[in-house]
């Protein structure tokens, strides 16, 4: 008896929300919606009202079965200023910087060379313990470096949580825009996926940047992914995206100041993948050897380097000789070589600061980790060698 009782209650109220709909439907105005009527037959859509009205996608029906390919374009072009003798290609791209900026871009990116050779020399050594070079991607690094104000943020890795520093400075009208540099390998992580979408939705303040070298490590970029490049993934997402030449350091400049200029105006990513390639080894713990010729590294070595195409450009003007190219390369290196000496003279931060730099209050679990360590130290203390470190 109680399944009966259910059952004229479902029917009656099913019946009156039939009359509803059949009441909604009869409205004068309802769009989108086919009245049905008697003998089968279906009102006809309007032409304006045959489109796809479905809320994910903006796009046209089509009539022909057919898959879209990969390669639905020829490749995203990649945006210079400079062929690789250093002469300016298109005059109204040139960014007309002075003189004392472009050379102070000259003088960062040999002086971070030159800190590269001592310091990779300094871990075979043994003075210290790794080391990643930047040998042939100086002009990523500086160029875009210059771009952005003193108040921007900058992340080295970490792209949700780059997201996260845009949104707040977005909610904070801060008037400042957050950088976010990775490689293309980190691109296939799951956090740069969801970094992009985040930024995108929210409609974050924040220049994604990718200085997409050729290499994750070992793995070359024809085993890292089948589409074309980072940049392709931006308009996925609903990113502005542009591709540029890394080793054009005024190219690399001119896009990242127009990436923030617009970020900051009007609250939104901006995707930007440098092509570059990575000359020296990924780390001291690496050998590229093992997974590419001597003859490849050569030839970006010498055939397209970005601080051989700065210094092009600047003795096309009269504005560096190499009388002046020796006496920088060597107050470079006694620079570098002093900093080095007297950092190794410093004793080594306290073990504590492993466990206090990071919460502004410690959690339990790391508290316990520090006395685990204190009891460690004070029984095997004489197999270290703590006086190198503070107390």
């Amino acid at each position: 008896m109680a399944v009966v009782i259910a059952a004229a209650r479902f029917w009656r109220q099913s019946r009156i929300l039939g009359q509803a709909a059949l009441l909604l439907l009869r409205r004068p105005g309802a769009r989108g919606l086919a009245i049905s009527h008697p003998h089968g037959q279906q009102e006809q859509f309007s032409s304006l009202d045959d489109k796809p009205q479905f809320p994910g996608a903006s796009a046209e029906f089509i009539d022909k079965l057919e898959f879209i390919q990969p390669n639905v374009i020829s490749g995203i072009p990649i945006y210079r200023v400079m062929d690789r003798q250093g002469q300016i290609i298109n005059p109204s791209e040139d960014p007309h910087l002075p003189k004392e900026k472009v050379l102070k871009f000259y003088k960062s990116m040999t002086l971070l060379n030159t800190m590269d050779r001592i310091l990779y020399e300094s871990q075979r050594q043994g003075r210290i313990s790794f080391y990643m070079t930047n040998y042939g991607e100086e002009g990523t690094h500086v160029g875009s470096a210059a771009a952005l104000d003193n108040t921007d943020l900058v992340f080295g890795q970490y792209r949700e949580a780059a997201v996260g520093a845009a949104y707040a400075a977005k909610r904070a009208n801060a008037n400042r825009v957050v950088i976010c540099y990775f490689g293309e390998g980190a691109a296939s992580e799951g956090d740069a996926h969801a970094g992009f979408n985040f930024a995108a939705t929210l409609e974050c303040p924040i220049i994604f940047f990718c200085r997409n070298n050729g290499y994750a490590i070992s793995t070359p970029t024809s085993e890292q992914y089948r589409g074309d490049g980072i940049a392709a993934r931006g308009p996925g997402y609903g990113i502005l995206s542009i591709r540029v030449d890394g080793n054009d350091v005024f190219a690399v400049y001119n896009a990242t100041k127009e990436a923030r200029r617009r970020a900051v105006a009007e609250n939104q990513p901006f995707l930007i993948e440098a092509m570059t390639y990575r000359i020296g080894h990924h780390s001291t713990s690496d050998d590229s050897s093992a997974y590419r010729s001597v003859d490849e590294v050569n030839y970006w070595d010498k055939q397209d380097h970005p601080i051989s195409r700065l210094r092009h450009y600047l003795l096309s003007r009269g504005w560096w000789d190499e009388e002046q190219e020796k006496a920088w390369r060597k107050q470079s290196r006694k620079k570098v070589m002093e900093a080095f000496e007297q950092a190794e003279r410093k004793p080594k931060p306290n073990p504590n600061l492993l466990f206090s730099d990071v919460y502004q209050e410690m959690p339990s679990q790391l508290r316990k980790q520090q006395e685990s360590l204190a009891r460690h130290l004070q029984t095997y203390g004489e197999h270290y060698p703590l006086e190198h470190f503070d107390k």
